[in-house]
């Protein structure tokens, strides 16, 4: 009886040991907490960053045309040009000065080889008559008066051969020797010759 009662007690102790053993791996298990559950980890795909947003292309602004209802308008600009020096356009072959014709009873203003003004004249009389030749603008006197005819007025002198100008006076009589204009021309010959312009004059 000791014996069964000794073989029974090593059977409940070995059983006992194994419940032990077995309950050190068991959720439950007395005086062993229950492990904490482990949350699963799930890999996560990072959303990609935003692509920075591209810079606009830069376009040059076009420049508007000036408005006409600005009272703006545009042309084209030209070079600046000077009359020719030829002669071809003077009558008596000088690029500068006056040409006078006896025969053909005018005159005429010649700049840069160009004719810029042309009057009727009368010349000297038989006995005095103008001479030819070339001569050069010697004094002016815009209020002349003749000591030789008794303060005759001379208006608008020019004064180019000695006593002998270029002045109003009369178109239908000849002259002592001095170039006859009317007023208008007379006055435009004064303010276009200078002294020491060159005068031609021809038969």
């Amino acid at each position: 009886m000791r014996a069964r009662t000794t073989m029974l007690g090593s059977a409940v102790a070995l059983v006992g040991a194994l419940g032990v053993t077995a309950g050190l791996g068991l959720p439950g298990a007395a005086g062993s907490p229950a492990p904490r559950p482990v949350a699963a980890t799930v890999p996560t795909t990072a959303a990609p960053a935003p692509a920075a947003p591209a810079a606009p292309a830069v376009v040059p602004a076009a420049v508007a045309a000036p408005s006409a209802a600005h009272g703006v308008t545009t042309r084209t600009a030209k070079p600046a040009t000077r009359p020719t020096t030829s002669t071809s356009d003077s009558p008596c072959g000088i690029t500068d000065g006056a040409c006078v014709s006896i025969s053909r009873k005018r005159a005429w203003l010649v700049r840069d080889g160009h004719v810029v003004y042309s009057a009727p004249i009368t010349t000297g009389r038989p006995g005095e008559r103008t001479e030819p030749g070339t001569f050069h603008v010697t004094w002016k006197d815009a209020d002349h008066r003749s000591r030789e005819f008794d303060d005759a007025p001379m208006p608008w002198s020019v004064f180019f051969d000695g006593g002998i100008a270029f002045h109003t006076g009369s178109l239908s009589r000849q002259s002592a020797g001095c170039v006859h204009l009317s007023d208008a021309a007379a006055r435009t010959f004064f303010r276009t010759l200078h002294v020491g312009d060159t005068v031609v004059v021809q038969r």
